[in-house]
C-alpha cells in the first residue's frame, strides 16, 4: 500500500460524524462478558454475537470500521460470507488487533508491558491477506504510588512505535492506543499530567521509527478522575482538560483522533465525545472506538433471547452508533 494509501484508509477511519466500533474481545475477555448475562462461552455464539454487531442495517451510517480479534476475522456470517469481506462490501473497513496483551515489566513493580512483537511482521501480513487494513495495539498505563515510571512508560511506547513501523510497511494503518487506566483514586490533575507525558513518549518514539503520521490513528483515553476519587471532575472539565493535553502533545498531521470509553457509562462517553467537539477549533477529527459503551445494552437484551432478540439487539446497537456519531460532530442532544 503506498503513502497515499495508508493516508487515505486513516481519512476515512474518522469521516465526518462516523467512529469505530471494537468487537476484539479474547476469548478470555467475552467469557467474562457473557457469564454476566448468562451465555455460554462457545465459538458459535461468538461468532452469531460478531454477526449480530457486524450485520446490523445501516451501521456504515455512523461506523466507519470495526476492530476484530483473531478468531472474528477467521469467520463468517451463517450464510457463509467471511466478516472482513462483508465489513467491505458495507461500507466499513476492516481492522485487527494484534498486540497479546499485558505482562508484568521486569523490575516494576505494579506495571505491564504489552508483547507481541515477535513474528508481528508474518501475522501482519497474513491479516492483510484476510482482509484487514488497519490494525490496533493497546498499551496499558496505570496511576499509583510512585507509578508510572519513565521505564514503563518509554517501554510501551517504544513497543507502540515498532509495530506501528511494521504495521505500514505491510501496508495497515496502525492504531496506536496508550491507554491511561481509570482504576486508582487520583484526581483529573494527575491523569492529565500522566497522559502528557505517555503521548510525548509515544510521538517521539513514533518520530525516531519513521513512523508516517499520515497513515496513522492515535486512540486515546480521556483525561478523567480515578473511579475512586472523591472529587469527579464535571463533563466540561474532562472535555476541557483533554483537548487541551492532546493540543500540547498531538501533531496536527494526524489524520484524526479516536476514544476509547476506558470503564465510563454508555452516557458518559458519548457526553465527554460531545462536549470536546462543541469547544471547535480542532486541529485533527475527535471521534470514537468503543466496546462496552456501544455493546453494553445490545449484549444485555440478546442475552434474554439469542433468536428472538437478534433484530432488536441490532436496533440498540445503531441507536448508540447514531448518538456517538452525533457527539463525534457535536450535536448530540443527551
Amino acid at each position: 500500500m503506498s503513502i497515499e494509501q495508508l493516508a487515505e484508509t486513516a481519512q476515512a477511519m474518522v469521516a465526518p460524524g462516523k467512529g469505530i466500533i471494537a468487537i476484539d474481545e479474547s476469548t478470555t475477555t467475552i467469557a467474562k462478558r457473557f457469564a454476566g448475562v448468562g451465555i455460554e462461552n462457545v465459538e458459535e455464539n461468538r461468532r452469531a454475537y460478531r454477526e449480530l454487531l457486524l450485520t446490523t442495517p445501516k451501521l456504515s451510517d455512523y461506523i466507519s470500521g470495526a476492530i476484530l480479534y483473531d478468531e472474528t476475522i477467521r469467520q463468517s456470517t451463517k450464510a457463509g460470507v467471511p466478516f472482513a469481506k462483508y465489513m467491505a462490501q458495507n461500507g466499513i473497513i476492516p481492522g485487527i488487533k494484534v498486540d497479546k496483551g499485558t505482562h508484568p515489566l521486569a523490575g516494576c513493580p505494579g506495571e505491564v508491558v504489552t508483547e507481541g512483537l515477535d513474528g508481528l511482521r508474518a501475522r501482519l501480513e497474513e491479516y492483510y491477506k484476510l482482509g484487514a487494513r488497519f490494525a490496533k495495539w493497546r498499551a496499558v498505563i496505570n496511576i499509583g504510588d510512585d507509578i508510572p515510571s519513565g521505564t514503563c512508560i518509554e517501554a510501551n511506547t517504544h513497543a507502540l512505535a515498532r509495530y506501528a513501523a511494521l504495521c505500514q510497511e505491510q501496508g495497515l494503518v496502525p492504531m496506536v492506543e496508550p491507554e491511561v487506566l481509570m482504576d486508582g483514586d487520583h484526581d483529573i490533575e494527575t491523569c492529565y499530567e500522566v497522559t502528557e507525558a505517555t503521548l510525548r513518549s509515544l510521538f517521539g518514539a513514533l518520530y525516531e521509527h519513521n513512523v508516517l503520521l499520515e497513515g496513522t490513528i492515535l486512540k486515546a483515553s480521556m483525561v478523567v478522575s480515578g473511579k475512586d476519587c472523591p472529587d469527579q471532575a464535571g463533563v466540561e472539565e474532562v472535555a476541557e482538560s483533554t483537548v487541551m493535553c492532546l493540543k500540547s502533545t498531538v501533531p496536527a498531521i494526524l489524520p484524526g483522533i479516536v476514544f476509547l470509553s476506558g470503564g465510563q457509562s454508555d452516557r458518559d462517553a458519548t457526553a465527554h465525545l460531545d462536549a470536546m467537539n462543541r469547544l471547535g477549533n480542532l486541529p485533527w477529527p475527535l471521534s470514537f472506538s468503543y466496546g462496552r459503551a456501544m455493546q453494553s445494552a445490545a449484549l444485555k437484551l440478546w442475552s434474554k433471547d439469542l433468536a428472538g432478540n437478534f433484530a432488536k439487539a441490532q436496533e440498540i446497537v445503531y441507536e448508540r452508533a447514531k448518538e456517538n456519531g452525533l457527539a463525534a460532530l457535536g450535536k448530540w442532544e443527551g
